[in-house]
């Protein structure tokens, strides 16, 4: 059974282009906010634990618009199985960081430190993430991250931030 998603550009409105996401008839939204954030921490490269705090080994800090979504992924299929719908769909976006599995870090790390969403705790192994950039300008960062607790179980997060000084 073949995935659709409609591809995007970088050019569309914040809020349209996650908005997009949430017409995938096989993705229950969990949790979903829009908000200006400063300082937020992008992570470009593992979680990893340094004199006993957890942080990424490589990270950019920005201010902007943050729209973020989480979606449980059912009927059947994967959460990595959408992820990559999604970076197929992706056009004109320059990939600055992507993991998998064990070589992301702890699950529960990305879970609960970075994107604050506990339903997002899965196996290591299953995990997947993934940060954009738009070729052109540096106006936007989209962050995409895939987990699976069981094949019941399978959670997308996906966070678009607007750059703004």
């Amino acid at each position: 059974m073949p995935l659709t998603l409609v591809s995007f550009a970088y050019a569309e409105p914040t809020v349209e282009l996650l908005a997009r996401f949430n017409a995938y008839p096989h993705a229950v939204i969990v949790n979903q906010s829009d908000a200006s954030v400063v300082d937020h921490e992008i992570g470009l490269g593992a979680m990893q634990k340094v004199r006993g705090a957890w942080r990424f080994k490589t990270s950019e800090r920005l201010n902007g618009r943050l729209v973020r979504y989480t979606w449980q992924i059912t009927d059947g299929f994967s959460s990595s199985e959408v992820l990559a719908e999604i970076e197929a769909a992706v056009k004109g976006g320059q990939l600055l960081f992507s993991c998998e599995g064990r070589s992301c870090g702890q699950g529960v790390q990305w879970a609960n430190r970075v994107f604050g969403e506990r339903v997002l705790y899965g196996r290591d192994d299953l995990q997947r993430y993934r940060v954009y950039a738009p070729t052109e300008g540096d106006d936007y960062r989209l962050v995409l991250f895939s987990s699976a607790r069981t094949a019941d179980r399978q959670y997308l997060h996906a966070e678009l931030l607007e750059i703004k000084p």
